[in-house]
């Protein structure tokens, strides 16, 4: 992998991983097109890139995380559901889904599917836009929170969509759409960081000095991205639902699935 390779997949997972779309899935495809070798090193490289995009909502967060604990305590409670299924399903994850081009195409194309379903059967359009702080998210419950950890376990399985998985999760339990939408961006922090951590940790070997400026590059570029794309989905859901991203999805997967796995 080179410098450029390593910025375009950065793009990528900047412009992906707040939205209901799934940045793994998405770099699994990029470097698929991009003929980039499905090594270990990549597989670590798509992890450990996402500390990028925890960057950018701690800078726009920071305040949050480090003097409201009401919410903070809530997005713990929230992370550990996760953080277990992860632990637990980290090695089957790696060795048979990361990088797996068929399982990705089928995640999208069926999470496209569901999220048009429930946009459509969503009955609470008026309300959905509504403004909310920290304050709306002090109002998710602990039990809530729990629940919202265990549909963002289901991104485990690339193509899913951590995003998608949080946010669809907290508006079927009556929360706003403001609201969840913020509290995904920052369940994602430490979501990202112990899966980036956990990563390092078991395949840190796989990782020499040569690659600190495709590391350092990939960062940078994904920090950027990643906040702006953060700003334009809270603009975003003030206005719209998400069944263009459901389209968007299933028109993605279908032909993830007719052209790379020759369905």
């Amino acid at each position: 992998m080179n410098i450029i390779d390593a910025v375009v997949l950065a793009i990528v997972e900047g412009l992906t991983e707040f939205l209901p779309v799934s940045s793994t899935g998405h770099m699994i495809i990029a470097s698929h097109l991009m003929h980039v070798p499905q090594t270990e090193f990549l597989k670590t490289f798509e992890i450990a890139i996402q500390l990028g995009a925890i960057g950018a909502v701690f800078s726009l967060y920071w305040r949050t995380f480090l003097l409201d604990w009401e919410v903070g305590l809530r997005v713990l409670a929230a992370f550990v559901p996760t953080a277990v299924i992860g632990f637990i399903l980290y090695k089957a994850v790696k060795e048979f889904l990361l990088g797996n081009i068929v399982v990705v195409g089928g995640a999208l194309l069926a999470g496209g599917v569901f999220l048009v379903v429930f946009e459509l059967l969503y009955k609470r359009k008026g309300r959905q836009a509504q403004e909310a702080g920290p304050g709306g998210m002090e109002r998710i419950t602990y039990g809530q929170a729990v629940l919202i950890g265990l549909c963002q376990a289901l991104a485990v399985v690339p193509g899913v969509s951590r995003a998608a998985a949080t946010i669809v999760g907290g508006l079927m339990l009556g929360i706003s759409r403001t609201t969840i939408v913020e509290f995904s961006f920052l369940l994602a922090v430490p979501t990202m960081l112990a899966a980036t951590v956990l990563d390092l940790l078991k395949s840190g070997h796989d990782i020499h000095l040569s690659d600190a400026g495709v590391l350092a590059a990939g960062f940078v570029t994904a920090l950027v991205v990643a906040g702006a794309t953060v700003k334009f989905l809270l603009h975003y859901v003030q206005r719209n639902d998400f069944i263009a991203f459901g389209v968007y999805r299933i028109i993605a997967g279908l032909i993830v699935l007719l052209v790379f796995a020759h369905v």
